[in-house]
């Protein structure tokens, strides 16, 4: 029974993989859609994409971890 409550809860944080994909793909969207409204900013959005890039691969990292943790914890 125990086994089966940590597969079912491995499941449900690998789940949140999936957010943070969606995430990704609006960081890199929104970077775009700026740049195409003023490109003369390109240097500080592209580092602010970066520096969200950064925070939403961490939270999808974070996720992982908590999958791996109640699958081996």
């Amino acid at each position: 029974m125990l086994a089966c409550a940590k597969l079912i809860a491995a499941g449900l944080a690998v789940l949140s993989l999936g957010g943070t994909s969606m995430g990704i793909g609006n960081v890199f969207s929104s970077l775009l859609n700026s740049l195409s409204r003023n490109p003369s900013l390109k240097g500080q959005l592209f580092s602010y994409a970066i520096l969200g890039f950064a925070l939403v691969e961490a939270m999808g990292l974070f996720a992982l971890m908590m999958s791996f943790l109640f699958l081996y914890g």
